[in-house]
């Protein structure tokens, strides 16, 4: 039997990146995961979709604004089958360089489903039966989500997807029904949408993304309206029926109940831990009424040697963040110093057109707490960057303690905004305030000047507007 410092279950963002630190703290390490790695992030989900997001941008530019930009195109075609096949190309791309990582650390990957027989062995059964028995000191569960569905829904594959079929299918629908507003559900209405596809989102909730600031909702549910995008709020899905060539949706909202008719529907309801048949339970590892993996600070579970880390915890179900509790989880391991993760304050991004980007608190949450804030605005509109990619919807809000000036809080939305983050992250881990980033001089003409256009709104010395 094998003996390990670290055995790693899951080779998503969170476990590879988890064991290549440890491999590097000098621990011996192993991973396994059951079918690959990179996990969902790399092979169906966050990198594919950002290579099908680029495609629809196009598609939607030469579609719908050839004339704005002083293009004309006669007998345009869209080969949606192109688009995926590069996805796969990226995907795959991104996959072999995880192997690479793997071997440049000296760090053993084991293909196979995974039980726990003790806190210090696993037994791994690769897809031809055959099995091994690994020894750990250390074993890290970083065994991510999967898509959470409807009670009583089946999910087909064909008429009823989620994100795992839709990123795979070569062929876009004609017709879409999207359950849900999360990113999933609002990045696959840009994806669909760009490509004409007939787009109608419903959530049950009152707003699309819900989640975010609700200023942030009510400009992108703007922004989709005008491409087009159905959206229907307040309302819940009590049913799908799968036809031969379509689906037909019961929802009911404020006016009643309704039928709502696709060729396709996806379904975008969150994510579910994946916690069951790994063994957890036997050993008396402490799981949330949700499933979630219980853990402390450190990363650590109730049962000592065992750890968790990534989507299994539902802290926040990002491959950022679980990347970053890999690395502070090895690090605990090892007995190194490290720190201590505000989850609050992590960086949101969601790939839409317009791009949602944020961090902390809403504005609402704020005064909830008992803020006294400032908040500071800047628009797309007035910077001369987002005027000259012809990207002006949206703007950035800024939230601070009127106090202290300490950073509460940042909501954008508009081009590019995920690419905004880290200055402001940055900004709130080493306790500047707002007057710092508004005094720091930024590139012109940039997106990110309007973060110190909005700081400087903030500090109540607004320039450009």
């Amino acid at each position: 039997m094998p003996d390990y410092d670290v055995v790693v279950i899951g080779a998503g963002p969170g476990g590879y990146v988890c064991a290549i630190r440890a491999a590097q703290l000098g621990l011996k390490t192993a991973i396994v995961d059951r079918e690959w790695l990179g996990g969902v992030c790399l092979n169906v989900g966050c990198i594919p979709s950002k290579a099908l997001l680029k495609n629809a941008e196009l598609a939607h530019v030469l579609r719908e604004r050839g004339e704005y930009f002083g293009f004309s195109v006669e007998g345009l075609k869209l080969d949606y089958g192109r688009a995926v096949e590069r996805s796969r190309e990226v995907a795959d791309r991104l996959v072999k360089g995880v192997g690479f990582l793997m071997k440049k650390n000296n760090i053993e990957v084991h293909m196979g489903a995974a039980i726990l027989r003790s806190p210090n062995s696993i037994a791994v059964t690769n897809s031809e039966g055959e099995g091994v028995e690994l020894g750990a000191k250390n074993i890290v569960v970083a065994t991510g989500a999967s898509a959470a569905s409807i009670p009583g829904l089946e999910i087909d594959g064909q008429r009823v997807l989620t994100y795992r079929e839709a990123i795979l299918q070569t062929q876009a629908p004609k017709s879409v029904l999207i359950v849900g507003s999360g990113a999933v559900g609002l990045e696959f209405a840009t994806i669909w949408n760009g490509y004409g596809v007939e787009v109608t989102i419903v959530e049950m909730l009152p707003r699309i993304a819900p989640l975010e600031d609700e200023d942030v909702s009510k400009e992108l549910a703007k922004e989709f309206r005008r491409r087009g995008i159905k959206i229907m709020v307040g309302t819940k899905v009590d049913n799908i029926e799968v036809l031969k060539t379509k689906v037909k949706a019961t929802v009911v909202g404020d006016s009643g109940k309704e039928i709502l008719e696709a060729e396709q529907a996806l379904v975008a309801t969150g994510f579910r831990p994946n916690t069951a048949g790994f063994g957890l339970e036997d050993l008396g590892v402490q799981l949330a009424e949700s499933g979630m993996v219980e853990i402390d600070e450190r990363m650590g579970t109730n049962v000592p040697g065992i750890w968790a880390i990534g989507d299994v915890t539902g802290k926040l179900q990002l491959a950022h963040v679980a990347m970053a509790m890999g690395i502070v989880c090895a690090e605990n391991i090892a007995g190194v110093e490290t720190i201590e993760l505000n989850y609050e304050m992590m960086p949101r991004a969601t790939y839409s057109s317009p791009q949602v980007a944020s961090f902390g608190m809403t504005e609402a949450q704020a005064e909830q707490r008992g803020y006294e804030i400032r908040v500071g605005r800047f628009p797309f509109q007035a910077s001369g960057k987002s005027l000259g990619m012809g990207e002006t919807a949206g703007w950035i809000k800024l939230i601070s303690d009127a106090r202290y000036g300490e950073i509460l809080g940042a909501h954008l939305i508009g081009p590019e905004v995920t690419e905004l983050l880290p200055e402001l992250t940055l900004a709130q881990g080493m306790e500047l305030t707002f007057t710092e980033i508004a005094r720091n001089v930024h590139a012109h003409p940039t997106l990110s000047e309007a973060i110190m256009e909005a700081a400087h709104d903030a500090e109540g010395q607004a320039i450009h507007i």
